[in-house]
């Protein structure tokens, strides 16, 4: 008798996590998505992530509430102006303020802690090195990182019972590469949401550089970003 071996994956509701859960679909996992209200200021992703959960068949999805915005310290959870019309050359350069302290490695804690519970070897998180703005925690060190320690720290890993692997099968794509592989995979674009800064009706700001990287991946797929 054949079953689908258990994946926790990382679910914020914008484009790369969902190509990314699509992925791990079409691999053969039984997707279990995890999301997090950590108090962002765009917390339309929030519902975009349960519609997109719904749409691509994850297991169950469960939405987990960790405070961030009680430390501040970034412009997605504290009040802190989120950089606007940024050109190319700007984004590339240093960490920008949109970097929110320790997100992935308090996220995948948070998987990981899961991934033991569901006897589950697999962590898909779709995080990107080539078209994100220099953030510390989605360099393929740290992932390589994080993987060894995360075998060195549960019970499962001591015992022997379970490898986990993270899985970043997004690492080196472009975003129009990503966008590709999305409409690939059929994933509901129109059900993503990217925007750091959107307004009250959750439209997008459409110059942030989520929103301009957004832009260009389509743009550059040459695909109608609905």
């Amino acid at each position: 008798m054949s079953f689908s071996p258990k994946a926790v994956c990382l679910l914020s509701g914008g484009l790369d996590s969902a190509t990314c859960l699509a992925l791990a679909r079409r691999d053969g996992f039984a997707c279990y998505a995890l999301t997090f209200d950590y108090g962002q200021r765009h917390r339309f992703e929030l519902e975009a992530a349960r519609r997109v959960a719904a749409a691509l068949g994850a297991e169950r999805h469960v939405l987990t509430r960790i405070g961030l915005d009680a430390f501040g310290g970034s412009a997605l959870t504290a009040d802190i102006a989120v950089p606007k019309a940024r050109s190319l050359a700007e984004m590339s350069e240093g960490i920008p303020v949109t970097y929110v302290p320790a997100r992935n490695t308090i996220f995948l804690s948070f998987a990981l802690a899961w991934a033991e519970v569901l006897e589950s070897a697999d962590i898909f998180i779709g995080v990107n090195a080539l078209d994100y703005s220099g953030y510390p925690d989605c360099r393929p060190e740290y992932i390589e990182a994080y993987e060894r320690m995360a075998n060195l720290a549960t019970k499962a890993g001591v015992e022997g019972r379970t490898q986990l692997k993270i899985h970043t099968p997004l690492l080196r794509l472009t975003k129009a590469q990503i966008v590709g592989l999305g409409q690939q995979l059929k994933v509901p674009f129109g059900l993503t949401h990217s925007c750091y800064d959107p307004g009250p009706d959750g439209r997008p700001c459409g110059a942030c550089d989520a929103c301009l990287l957004r832009r260009k991946g389509f743009e550059e797929a040459g695909i109608e970003d609905r």
